[in-house]
């Protein structure tokens, strides 16, 4: 029985190589124009948070806010900011604050937070997100989860400094753009990311410094929405960042019978061997 062995196995693994639903998200930079603080996407409908409504310096439980589509009354999108820690709140500084005077919301490796998505658009869910990520560093990681509470994707910032580092004119790229904190934080980039779902919609976003680089995840104009173009951002290879394979139901159930095979072939061995002690 041991070719039940070898069949249940290479068809639980066939199965899990080709029949998995890959997530499929697209990373773009606002790379037409250093400085630039905002998406050059267009949609269907959107929502912009920029943090200005919300008491700074404070960690508020949550932050809920929803908006409403001047082009679609009836489409609503809701934005709620939860963080075990709280959701903390500052006013412009060197670090952050888009055109200098805007408030941004900022994380640390104690402190991270989860956006939570929702939407009353008839068709298509919340399939974009964009975020100005100011005083970027290595620790800067989002996680992108679907519908389904799956996650789709984690975004390592990697694939940002490798592109904005190795571009002609990285320099401009460096330092805060805005008067009066003009050329702070010289060390560090300022630049506006775009995540597209091509193949889905998100449910949530989890935003997190990772431990080991301690230091601040700062950002603001959370822009959300169902995107029709791209826009003229630059598109960024993803060598860090993960897409995650999904499998389908179909795939769970071929693959279910798989190891059912496998299991019917275990017992078949074991009353060989009690047979033939």
């Amino acid at each position: 029985m041991k070719s039940i062995h070898v069949i249940a196995l290479a068809l639980a693994a066939s199965v899990a190589a080709t029949g998995a639903a890959q997530a499929t998200v697209v990373v773009s930079y606002e790379g037409e124009a250093p400085g630039v603080q905002n998406t050059t996407a267009t949609f269907s409908y959107s929502a912009v948070e920029t943090f200005n409504s919300q008491p700074t310096k404070t960690y508020p439980k949550t932050i809920s806010q929803t908006f409403t589509d001047t082009a679609h009354p009836a489409t609503t999108i809701t934005m709620n900011y939860t963080g075990a820690s709280g959701v903390q709140i500052n006013p412009a500084d060197q670090y952050g604050g888009a055109g200098g005077n805007s408030n941004y919301i900022a994380a640390f490796a104690s402190t991270p937070y989860t956006l939570s998505l929702s939407s009353t658009a008839l068709q298509g869910g919340v399939n974009y997100f964009g975020y100005w990520l100011s005083a970027l560093d290595r620790g800067n990681q989002a996680l992108f989860y679907g519908p389904d509470n799956k996650l789709l994707f984690t975004f390592n910032p990697k694939d940002v400094l490798n592109v904005v580092t190795s571009s002609l004119n990285s320099h401009e790229y460096y330092s805060n753009p805005n008067a009066p904190f003009k050329g702070a934080d010289y060390s560090e980039p300022f630049v506006f990311l775009n995540f597209f779902d091509t193949t889905g919609s998100f449910s949530k976003i989890v935003f997190q410094e990772v431990p080991a680089n301690a230091g601040g995840y700062e950002s603001d104009n959370h822009t959300v929405g169902h995107y029709i173009s791209m826009g003229q951002g630059t598109i960024i290879p993803l060598v860090n960042s993960i897409q995650s394979a999904v499998p389908e139901p179909a795939t769970w159930t071929m693959m279910l019978v798989g190891f059912g095979c496998l299991g019917l072939g275990l017992r078949a061995n074991r009353r060989q061997a009690i047979a033939f002690a």
